[in-house]
């Protein structure tokens, strides 16, 4: 498995917990301990939970058992599973969460690219050159300071903060694909996807100040969508808007709906294993009710 189902990205979240095979459905997930308890439940990988056998994932969520006090995760949008297959498998959650931008690369990037996009895009090719880093990792010092740039104009926190020793894990993680474009020999934009199953996915893009200027988010999404289709994908997965609702008006989600000429819908799913500790803690901690899940630690990567 190359992307967010390899054992290496799974081992690039190790700050937030000890990943844990799912071994009929082969991924992972990430167990971590419960503040102020002697328990433990689980996560999917930030930020999308993806598998090779969805259906032995109901399996594995049966093998589990009471070891766990909860799972919660976000599901690949293109993973081969059914809104009734996961509300079967997660008993206790499993619902619409976002609509990713996703790309028909069967298309012609003319037809359906927006006109606003493709003029920025012709324009910004004018001053900045891209090119793809033939070996992700040699990008990794140029990356950590676009990153660092991108946290501080949005105040980037908890598990999307990532770190720079985690970033150096997941540039090696098989199926990644890095592209940076450069002006004056400078680098002044980078974007990042991870490519599994005929399908690109859109992992992150980071951009300096000049970079800003200089339009080169344009230049390399156009670029990507050329690129990844000459290397024979199918799809493109930009992700979704930003934030935890699905707001379709904030700038993000306007500037992927550009590139894109459809949507597939990510999940939202959860399930309790222990349901009488699952409640215990819930108590303890005054949280009174609520659509967080697991409802115990809400607030916890505001």
């Amino acid at each position: 498995m190359t992307g967010y189902a390899n054992a290496d990205y799974a081992a690039s979240l190790v700050e937030f917990g000890s990943p844990r095979l799912l071994p009929q459905c082969e991924s992972w997930i990430l167990q971590r301990s419960i503040p102020g308890t002697p328990y433990v439940d689980a996560m999917g990988c930030y930020p999308l939970f993806s598998c090779r056998n969805w259906s032995q994932l109901r399996d594995d969520m049966e093998s589990i058992s009471d070891e766990l006090v909860s799972l919660v995760l976000v599901t690949d949008p293109f993973g081969d599973y059914t809104e009734e297959i996961l509300r079967r498998t997660f008993k206790d959650l499993a619902k619409p969460f976002k609509e990713h931008f996703v790309v028909d690369l069967k298309a012609s990037a003319e037809t359906f690219v927006h006109a606003h996009h493709q003029r920025n895009a012709r324009k910004a090719l004018e001053t900045v050159s891209v090119e793809r880093c033939e070996e992700a990792a040699s990008c990794v010092e140029d990356w950590n300071n676009l990153y660092a740039n991108l946290v501080a104009r949005h105040n980037i926190r908890g598990i999307a903060r990532f770190s720079n020793s985690s970033f150096a894990q997941q540039l090696r993680v098989p199926g990644a694909v890095m592209l940076r474009a450069t002006h004056d020999g400078q680098t002044v934009g980078i974007t990042w996807w991870f490519v599994s199953g005929g399908v690109g996915y859109y992992h992150l893009g980071a951009y300096s100040e000049s970079g800003y200027e200089l339009g080169a988010s344009f230049a390399l999404f156009w670029r990507a969508i050329e690129l990844l289709k000459a290397e024979g994908l199918r799809w493109l997965d930009l992700g979704a808007g930003a934030g935890l609702g699905n707001d379709a008006t904030d700038g993000l989600s306007r500037f992927k709906r550009g590139w894109s000429n459809g949507t597939r819908m990510a999940y939202l799913c959860g399930r309790v294993f222990d349901r009488a500790r699952y409640e215990q803690i819930a108590k303890a901690k005054g949280i009174q009710a609520t659509e967080y899940f697991p409802a115990y630690r809400q607030g916890e990567f505001v």
